[in-house]
């Protein structure tokens, strides 16, 4: 993978990681419930592609 796409890949890991830790302060602070465990396990999901994304571009 050339160096470009490392980068891009890994801009968009930390794009996607930060969107995970947006939602899951917002599910904490904002909501209730069936909601907030929908939420937070959506970011724990987002989180982990994140991660792959970032694991990748080190590779």
């Amino acid at each position: 993978m050339d160096p470009m796409t490392k980068m891009w890949l890994s801009l968009i890991a930390m794009l996607i990681m930060g969107l995970s830790v947006f939602l899951i302060t917002f599910a904490r602070s904002k909501t209730k419930g069936l909601l907030k465990a929908v939420l937070s396990i959506l970011a724990f999901v987002i989180m982990l592609v994140g991660l792959l994304g970032g694991v990748v571009s080190i590779m």
